[in-house]
């Protein structure tokens, strides 16, 4: 019927749609080798509205596993976040929930 790569596409733009129609969306934070947990931390509070404690267990988990969901919401909401967090010279993508 459908060849691999014809259903793999397919069930990439049912996720994204769903994502999309459900606002299922977030920021991804990536380790990168030369921003402070200080830097992170600010940031994190600054452009997220992460309390301390939150910041820094975000900080430890992009350190320790190499990413982490920072923000959920609508795609409109969470672009500007993104963008400002890429001035700040961090790693960060809006990529579909799920």
């Amino acid at each position: 019927m459908f060849s691999q790569v014809e259903e793999e596409t397919l069930v990439e733009e049912e996720v994204a749609l769903d994502a999309a129609v459900s606002g299922g969306w977030h920021i991804v934070l990536y380790n990168d080798d030369h921003n402070t947990f200080d830097h992170v931390i600010e940031c994190l509070m600054a452009y997220c509205g992460h309390e301390l404690l939150q910041a820094e267990q975000c900080a430890l988990i992009v350190h320790t596993k190499g990413k982490c969901s920072v923000k959920n919401g609508d795609y409109d909401e969470l672009e500007p976040i993104c963008t400002a967090l890429l001035e700040r010279d961090l790693s960060a993508e809006v990529e579909p929930a799920g």
